[in-house]
């Protein structure tokens, strides 16, 4: 028989796509125990990890798709490498995704098309951030005398380019997490979010170490089981992420200003952290998991991709994502368990909550009638978060998925939300399902039937956007 103890959103005549398990390597702060790896090295890492939680057989996986934001130009296509260092056929097919801080959520989402058009019963999804080591270019001005020195043919051709380069040519250009579209970096854009909404620098600090002294707890009771160890070649094998550091207000408050200086309130403290790691996670028709024996952990519904304003409305996308996943489904927040909310910046998660939380934020940004309601805390990211964790870009999405099932399991809950917000300014919805199945023969039941939706901000446009451009910022500073 199946059951579902409260309403079900699963679509008549659209096939029941499952999230079999997820797993991801050790977080770990970049320039650590990871250095001297190459990004697929952690990819192979994650995936070998899930072979080994599943046992699902390499042969029958259809396709591999990951994701990553920092591309390594020896290997473009990190997942085709992390897949064939893995063990994975050479006849399976692999691509990379990239889409910022939400590139694993696009590998997902890529993935639950490929099962729903009738491509693929198999599918495993991920993604890699390697920040030890990133490509860092010669200036243009070297780039063109070095390609121009390629075609010299004749020795004199070559002297002459040679006695071209000057001082300023050995420049190099440093990659920085900043928008292209407006030169701000996301640190600074985060600043004047929490400017505009009145979030103090001690609200911040309260935040992150909050965010740490859970991390550490769930760290202790062993609650991070997506965690699988990683064996770093001729050297120790790394089993727990190293960023977890409970500290105390005072402490965090001696840092200084990390992007607006003096007077600015984001540190070092109450960021994320520049991190290596990696995850992946094996989806499935329902269909398919079941034949082969498997009790999947949720079921991937739905999914929704909102675009935003980049400039002030960059971290937003929680705030406009969130009532449009659940209005879309039917819900509201007092039907939702578990809250997973991507923590870039804690001055981010303040802001976003004010805005959740607010009638005239919702009346004169986001043509509603009424604010979209705060998560409680009891139910918010309650075993730590990116703040904490880390945040390896293209691997965070897959964590946030498994952890919302991990947690709806333990804690009983039934549905869950999930929201990110990156670099650009889009939003990305998908809604997932855990469920627990029991098998029995021919037959199964189905416990708790539980909906995670995942919000993921990204943006780089103005798609249902009201209030747009620097006098978002003015007006809502006015009001906060």
């Amino acid at each position: 028989t199946i059951y579902f103890l409260s309403k079900t959103l699963a679509k008549p005549n659209v096939k029941n796509i499952v999230l079999v398990d997820g797993v991801r390597t050790p977080f770990l702060l970049s320039g650590t125990s990871y250095s001297d790896l190459m990004p697929h090295d952690l990819g192979r890492g994650a995936l070998q990890g899930l072979l080994n939680r599943t046992g699902v057989p390499k042969e029958i996986v259809d396709h591999i798709i990951y994701g990553i934001v920092i591309q390594e130009v020896k290997t473009s296509n990190v997942a085709r490498e992390a897949a064939l260092g893995a063990g994975f056929s050479d006849k399976t097919p692999a691509h990379t995704v990239t889409m910022a801080c939400i590139s694993s959520n696009q590998a997902m989402t890529s993935a639950v098309g490929l099962i729903a058009a009738g491509q693929c019963d198999v599918v495993v999804a991920g993604g890699v951030e390697f920040m030890s080591d990133v490509p860092i270019r010669h200036s243009r001005k070297m780039r063109k005398t070095m390609l121009s020195l390629n075609k010299a043919k004749t020795l004199g051709q070559r002297l002459s380019l040679l006695g071209s380069i000057r001082m300023g040519h050995l420049m190099p250009e440093l990659p920085a997490v900043a928008e292209f579209s407006t030169a701000e970096s996301m640190g600074h854009s985060a600043d004047r979010l929490a400017a505009a909404f009145g979030v103090t620098r001690v609200e911040q600090d309260e935040y992150a170490l909050r965010s740490h002294r859970l991390a550490k707890k769930a760290q202790d009771e062993g609650l991070l089981s997506d965690i699988i160890s990683f064996q770093v070649p001729g050297k120790n094998i790394i089993s727990a992420d190293n960023g977890i550091r409970p500290t105390s207000m005072e402490q965090m408050g001696k840092l200084k200003p990390a992007f607006v200086k003096p007077h600015g309130t984001v540190t070092a403290a109450n960021s994320s952290f520049l991190t290596d790691g990696a995850s992946a996670v094996l989806i499935m028709s329902e269909e398919k998991a079941l034949a082969l024996g498997y009790k999947p952990k949720a079921y991937l519904r739905d999914f929704v991709y909102v675009s935003q304003d980049p400039k002030d409305q960059l971290l937003l996308g929680p705030t406009y994502a969130t009532p449009k996943v659940l209005e879309k489904s039917g819900l509201t927040m007092e039907d939702i368990d578990v809250f997973e909310f991507h923590e870039a910046f804690a001055g981010q998660i303040v802001a976003n909550l004010k805005a959740m939380d607010s009638d005239w934020f919702a009346q004169n940004c986001m043509g509603r009638k009424s604010k979209v309601g705060v998560p409680p805390m009891e139910k918010f990211n309650t075993w730590g978060g990116s703040l904490s964790l880390g945040h390896p870009f293209a691997a965070t999405g897959c964590r946030l998925v498994t952890t919302v099932a991990h947690r709806l399991q333990k804690e009983g809950g039934q549905y869950g939300v999930v929201a990110a917000c990156a670099a650009g300014g889009q939003v990305f919805l998908p809604k997932y399902t855990y469920a627990q199945l029991a098998r029995a023969d021919t037959e199964y039941s189905r416990g708790a039937t539980v909906q995670v939706f995942l919000v993921h901000s990204f943006g780089l446009f103005s798609v249902h956007v009201l209030c747009m451009k620097m006098t978002m910022c003015k007006s809502v500073q006015k009001h906060f």
